[in-house]
């Protein structure tokens, strides 16, 4: 269900779930504004009819697995906490397994999938690969993931949490994990039908891979060996950056992907176990990082304005052709810290 500019402005008019935002509302206010933002995107930026959730809100998106993944954990949420009624996540989250279930799994161009896999991008309507784009092995992994919180959410002994659980179970237990091997140790990036599979691996450096390889390792029908994860997490990167030392990863998404299905305290394998710290214990040190870099780097653009409620606005150039980069930040006082 895709709404208009003009629906989403009346539905914020007859709701508190689309407040203007207050800059100088608490941390909790602001939290719950942001949580009933999120969770008003994964319901509208749908297919009624499959499930399937828009990449972004351009018109004629297409549909991300990913973004359908983590729908379903979003719904978890939305439930828990009393936003959406556990009767409609239900029939959406079945609406969506359903479809997953019974669409057209085969080696073709026009497809949903192959192999248990699905492609990083489906058409809206049709369900079906979009965009020429590739069977993706970690967007894939993102999808079970979300399909799998829902099946350990809803335990119910009704008719359609029963078939919710069984469905998750069919479509976690075809994912071919061995096959996406590609006749090697670790996982293939993906999979294209012209070409076959692509060049790349997750092979090397700290990813997000982390929760690829447990859904792999852990596979009820197609477990990989601890060989390729073994090989991969030997590239990892010990550094230390402000005084912290971690294992380190660009973006911080990195440190935060995988956590949102599996609660790392006190899990080790023999990387984390020889540096002292799990990848929880990782994940916090690379936030306060990320954090503190955040707070050094507006200070050194090159033109910053105050407006209204404390925001900066802060533009910075690289004069490439026509290349240009805007960044709004907004900045929180250090005293006024989330993180402890």
């Amino acid at each position: 269900m895709r709404l208009s500019a003009q629906e989403i402005a009346s539905t914020a008019a007859l709701t508190d779930r689309s407040r203007n935002f207050n800059p100088q509302m608490a941390d909790s206010d602001m939290l719950e504004n942001l949580r009933r933002k999120i969770v008003d995107y994964y319901r509208f930026e749908s297919n009624p009819h499959k499930g399937l959730v828009a990449d972004k809100t351009q018109p004629g998106s297409p549909s991300s697995i990913a973004a359908t993944g983590m729908g379903l954990s979003v719904f978890v949420v939305a439930v828990e906490r009393g936003i959406l009624s556990r009767a409609e996540v239900v029939e959406r989250i079945l609406t969506l397994l359903r479809f997953l279930e019974a669409s057209h799994q085969r080696p073709e161009p026009n497809a949903t999938g192959y192999k248990g896999f699905y492609y990083h991008f489906l058409d809206m309507q049709t369900g079906l690969r979009a965009e020429q784009c590739e069977l993706s092995t970690i967007d894939t992994a993102i999808l079970m993931a979300g399909i799998l919180s829902a099946a350990g959410y809803f335990t119910a002994a009704s008719s359609k949490e029963t078939e919710l659980r069984k469905l998750a179970e069919i479509l976690y237990r075809r994912v071919d994990w061995q096959w996406a091997l590609d006749k090697g140790t670790t996982i293939s990036h993906g999979w294209k039908p012209e070409s076959g599979f692509l060049p790349h691996r997750w092979d090397k450096g700290y990813s997000e891979a982390i929760i690829l390889y447990a859904l792999a390792l852990g596979s009820p029908m197609f477990p990989i060996e601890p060989q390729g994860y073994e090989e991969w997490i030997s590239t990892f990167e010990w550094k230390k950056v402000y005084d912290t030392e971690y294992l380190y990863a660009g973006p911080l998404f990195i440190h935060q992907m995988s956590h949102l299905w599996v609660d790392f305290r006190g899990i080790h394998d023999n990387l984390n176990r020889n540096v002292g710290i799990d990848y929880f214990e990782n994940s916090r040190r690379a936030t306060h990082i990320h954090r503190q870099y955040g707070i050094e780097s507006v200070f050194s653009l090159q033109r910053v304005c105050v407006g209204p409620y404390g925001w900066r606005r802060a533009w910075t150039c690289r004069f490439r052709g026509e290349r240009r980069r805007k960044t709004i930040l907004r900045l929180r006082s250090p005293r006024r810290s989330i993180w402890s």
